[in-house]
Formats: structure tokens, sequence, C-alpha cells
């Protein structure tokens, strides 16, 4: 693992940033990594197993990009232990971390909220909710070393405006909207942290396809389409915008 990221940088519009993604093994996360690297960044591919980022890893380096790291991560069952012990690999590995993007996501099916196992509830708000929040805690020290450092929460649209059967998910997209909010408000002063939530719009992606089997998913842009909007965020171009909502139009955040 290289421990300087300035060492193989390629001059993008990330160069010699450290950025942490969550799901990074397919769809969104996987997409957004990618369009770091290739804009210079070191990333840290984080996803609940080390052998099924390889094939990503892999391809940030065959690409000629920065040496990316692994850093495993079980959203589900990991507890604020393990997301300090995480934050800490990172600090002493790279010192530091400019960028956090949380685009891991679970909403395993629609249900009436009369319906709801409580169970499932409380997981999918811990993967969606409650690990973000521990995660962008244990982080936030690192953050805070860097000069110029974004964070980024990946939003839905049935997190800004309810929508029938989407429980559990919808109900923890609403709390990261707060909680983006809150953050954005307690760092704005620093002026070193930006934080905002966006909405990337219906993508092609696995989770789609399993809530809605019958669906068409040529019918939805592919992921990347909407990842140089993250970039836009977590570069220069995003100086000075911070606690707003935001959603992809036109490949742009806006």
């Amino acid at each position: 693992m290289s421990t300087d990221p300035s060492s193989n940088s390629n001059g993008g519009r990330l160069q010699d940033r450290v950025i942490l993604v969550t799901g990074a093994l397919e769809g969104l996360g996987r997409a957004v990594a990618l369009a770091c690297a290739a804009e210079g960044a070191t990333v840290i591919l984080s996803s609940f197993d080390q052998a099924d980022l390889e094939p990503v890893y892999d391809r940030i380096l065959d690409a000629g990009h920065p040496e990316p790291a692994i850093l495993p991560l079980n959203l589900e069952t990991a507890t604020e232990r393990d997301f300090i012990a995480a934050a800490d690999v990172i600090g002493d590995t790279f010192g530091r971390l400019e960028g956090l993007v949380h685009c891991a996501a679970s909403a395993p099916f629609l249900s009436r909220i009369d319906d709801y196992d409580a169970s499932e509830w409380e997981r999918v708000i811990r993967v969606n909710l409650n690990a973000p929040f521990m995660l962008t805690q244990a982080c936030l020290p690192l953050l805070r070393l860097a000069e110029d450092a974004a964070i980024v929460f990946t939003a839905d649209r049935v997190g800004r405006q309810g929508l029938a059967y989407w429980g559990a998910y919808a109900a923890a997209k609403f709390g990261i909207e707060g909680l983006m909010q809150v953050l954005a408000e307690e760092t704005r002063e620093s002026g070193h942290i930006r934080v905002n939530s966006l909405d990337p719009g219906i993508l092609r992606t696995a989770m789609r396809a399993s809530l809605y089997p019958g669906e068409d998913p040529n019918g939805h842009p592919d992921p990347a389409t909407v990842a140089g909007a993250y970039v836009q965020l977590l570069g220069p171009e995003g100086r000075g915008l911070t606690g707003r909502a935001l959603r992809v139009e036109n490949g742009r955040a806006c």
C-alpha cells in the first residue's frame, strides 16, 4: 500500500487528496471510486468484503491511477469501536483524509408501515443512517487535519419527499438530510470541511433491480453518468458550498 498520495498522482482535479468511498463494490460507489481515482485521488475502497473489492483495486492500478487502499467494513454489524479502528488505520497509513463519500445503501424490500418487521426496520436504519453517522464521527479528526475537506452524503428523492412503501430506507434518508444540515452548521465557521447531500436520481443499480424486478433496467442511467457530480463536490469546484441538499442535473451537482 502506497502511503504517499502524491507519489503517483496524475494531476487531476482531486490530485493528492485521500478519499474514502463506502459501497465501492458495485453500482454508484464503484463508479464514484473509479471517477475519483481517474482525477488523481488516492481512493480508500470500502465495502463488507476485501476479496470482492480486489477487482476494483486492480482496475484502478491497471489504469495507471494512484494506488488505492482497501478498508473492509460491514455496516450492518460494525460497532463504534470498529469505526474508530478503521479511522485509526486511515490515520496511521495516510495521516489525513480530504474526502468522505457515503454511497453504501440497503433497501431490501418495499413494505407498508403496517407490515414492517421491527428487526428489519432497525437493520435498515443502522446501515443507512447509524453507520454513516458513526463513520463520519470517527473520521472527523482526520478531516479536520486537511486544509480543504468534503463530506458527501448520498441522498434519495424518497428522503426528501416521502413515498409509500419505502419505510425504513426513506426514514433513514430523511435522517441523513438532518445529519448533513447539523454537521454543516457545526463545521461552517472553520471553513475547512464542506458537508452536503447529493441525490443522484434513479440509476441502473442492483438495488433498484431487486426492488423493481419487472422494470427494464436499461431505462435508467448508468451510475458512471453521475460520478462527476461527486468529483465536483469533493474538489476545488465545491469550495464554499456547504449545508446544501443538492441533486444531479446534466452530470453536475446543483
